[in-house]
């Protein structure tokens, strides 16, 4: 095995640090949490696979020998993110990877490269869309899926086309962000749910238009950055079920208007005030939302907001966690609150009209014993 190359050390950094957390890796398997670097013409790619998800980034580097060479993923991207050097040097000595600088020398083992997988081409492209709008749909939806890995169905974000639009959905069962936005489609239409986890992440690095790739058993998603080519992969989960019309919206009684931030802020004070489900009456009067929180330990609170109302008055309990992710969604402007009579859901959607389409469903909770 040969590969021998100067880069820059900023650089490199940012692209291993970047794919280890695109891919985290097997830990029990070495080759599966191994950083596969290849040197050509063009550069230096870096890329990983653990038979789930893989990703491939691109970077400039001046190659001095060309060749594949297959590292710990997790202590690559350490030692390069510790260096204060401007450019470091990557070459192959005997059986390690030496990460050389002016006056140091790190070196690597070096894994068997035959037995990685590699990384496979994404998909047919299915079309393409603002990446920085994508990235807000997806820190939105994506959080209001559910961590508990025994409901995989529920661990996804549901990706559709309709049209023109690209459809978001996510839930946990308690609580259901959807986000439509436009996008450029150019083949067949797209429907995969993809493990939200992988989704926050690209959320982070996602720049300038984003192409989407899809099959029936793989998604992936394409980015160009000003140092090359970043491609992501998974396999998709089973969840077709997901749809925002299994969630009924059509009895709203009550509707009220208000600035998204200061209702955020009289939920996150009342909440040190509630019992251990975290619980809060939100009452609804005549041009007011007062919120309450009570807690045998703790005591009591009650904040009293300005609002417009339309509809009748009523009382409702939530979860405040529920309510502090559904307010973070339209912090900066006011928010439209639609609440159904008895335990049918509540929806949170923008005052006027947006390129993005966002809608944050809430359940509504048993309310707190006193």
């Amino acid at each position: 095995m040969n590969l021998d190359l100067t880069v820059t050390t900023g650089e490199l950094a940012s692209a291993a640090s970047a794919l280890v957390r695109l891919v985290p890796g097997k830990l029990i398997d070495p080759v599966l949490s191994g950083l596969l670097l290849t040197a050509d013409g063009a550069g230096v790619s870096l890329a990983a696979n653990d038979r789930e998800r893989a990703a491939r980034l691109e970077r400039p580097a001046v190659v001095h020998t060309e060749g594949r060479v297959l590292v710990p993923a997790k202590p690559f991207a350490d030692t390069l993110r510790a260096l204060d050097h401007e450019q470091v040097r990557l070459v192959v000595e005997g059986s390690k990877l030496a990460i050389r600088a002016p006056g140091a020398r790190y070196a690597l083992p070096l894994l068997d490269v035959d037995v990685h997988p590699g990384v496979a081409a994404p998909p047919a492209a299915a079309g393409t869309v603002d990446g920085q709008m994508f990235a807000s749909a997806l820190t939105t939806v994506a959080a209001a899926a559910s961590r508990d890995d025994a409901l995989p169905m529920f661990t996804g974000v549901r990706i559709r086309s309709e049209g023109d639009r690209l459809v978001m959905l996510a839930t946990d069962r308690y609580q259901m962000a959807v986000a439509a936005l436009a996008w450029r489609p150019t083949d067949a239409p797209v429907d995969a749910l993809v493990p939200a986890s992988l989704l926050t992440e690209i959320a982070k690095q996602v720049e300038g238009p984003v192409a989407l790739h899809a099959d029936r058993d793989r998604f992936g998603l394409v980015w160009q950055r000003a140092g090359g080519t970043t491609v992501a992969t998974t396999a998709v989960l089973d969840g077709s079920f997901l749809h925002e019309s299994k969630v009924s919206v059509s009895d709203v009684d009550t509707s009220v208007e208000v600035d998204a931030d200061v209702l955020a802020g009289s939920v996150r004070r009342v909440g040190l005030y509630t019992d251990a489900r975290g619980v809060m009456l939100l009452e609804v009067g005549d041009g007011e939302l007062r919120l309450r929180g009570a807690d045998q330990r703790s005591g009591e609170a009650e904040e009293t907001l300005k609002a417009d109302v339309s509809g009748g008055r009523t009382s409702h309990a939530y979860q405040g966690r529920f309510l502090t992710d559904a307010l973070r969604a339209f912090s900066g402007a006011r928010v439209r609150v639609e609440i159904q009579p008895g335990m049918r859901a509540t929806v949170f959607s923008a005052v006027g009209e947006s390129d993005l389409d966002l809608r944050y469903v809430v359940m509504p909770m048993l309310p707190p014993k006193h």
